[in-house]
């Protein structure tokens, strides 16, 4: 579902990314950890086509398409979602206003027709529902006021309603306290464990994987992917740290 071959990326003169490979087919939740700049979010950003980012080498394939080929808003439509680990504020905008126009937007770029307002507020009901998100907090203002749980849970919303093919989830833990992460995680399953969809999910801790239980475990490591294993790698890299499990890499 998303093939990464030799991957390199700067950020202004800096090269952050610098020869990363990586598979996650349909049907897998991969996980990938890291020491602080080796290049995680670099990846997410790269990926959902942040600006400022500069792949100089290599290629990424997703759902068979060419992904530097699409704009931005054209790899959402096509079915690849990003969590921010700093979900972002949009004051004057509503949630119910925002999520609908985006959900509109990509099933018109695909063909299909476009929900009523009845039939959007019973799908965001829905959605809402299974992250335990009262539909009043849907009617707030985007992330204005939220707390960094609350932001983590409206983004999960939005991607329980826009029903991504491949979701991108940098730190979703982010913030949050063991609750919250509980029913993040929890979501994160119900919305996107399916035969065809796929999940590329950054964390530092092994808390979150827990409650999402990744197929598999991928360390990036200065710009590149050093060692993949099952969910036992991030146990080890829980008890012994980054030094010692990549001193065996």
């Amino acid at each position: 579902m998303l093939k990464i071959n030799n991957l390199h990326a700067n950020v202004g003169d800096t090269p952050i990314l610098k020869g990363l490979t990586l598979e996650v087919p349909a049907g897998e939740v991969h996980a990938i950890m890291g020491p602080n700049g080796a290049g995680k979010s670099t990846l997410a950003h790269v990926l959902g086509g942040k600006p400022g980012y500069d792949v100089t080498q290599g290629s990424v394939e997703f759902r068979g398409q060419d992904l530097f080929d699409l704009e931005p808003h054209e790899r959402a439509a096509t079915g690849l979602f990003l969590g921010f680990q700093y979900p972002v504020e949009i004051p004057g905008v509503s949630n119910v206003q925002f999520l609908r126009e985006a959900l509109n937007a990509q099933r018109k770029y695909r063909g299909e027709e476009a929900l009523s307002g009845g039939e959007f507020l019973k799908l965001a009901k829905e959605k809402a529902g299974l992250l335990k998100m009262d539909m009043e907090m849907l009617k707030r203002q985007v992330n204005v006021g939220f707390s960094g749980g609350e932001k983590k849970r409206a983004e999960m919303v939005q991607m329980g309603i826009l029903d991504p093919a491949f979701a991108v989830l940098d730190e979703t833990d982010s913030g949050l306290d063991i609750d919250a992460l509980r029913t993040v995680g929890e979501g994160i399953n119900t919305i996107m464990r399916a035969p065809d969809k796929g999940v590329l999910l950054i964390t530092h801790y092994q808390r979150l994987l827990d409650v999402v239980k990744p197929d598999k475990v991928s360390i990036l490591a200065d710009g590149r992917i050093v060692q993949t294993g099952g969910p036992e790698l991030a146990t080890r890299l829980e008890d012994e740290g980054y030094d010692a499990v990549m001193a065996n890499a």
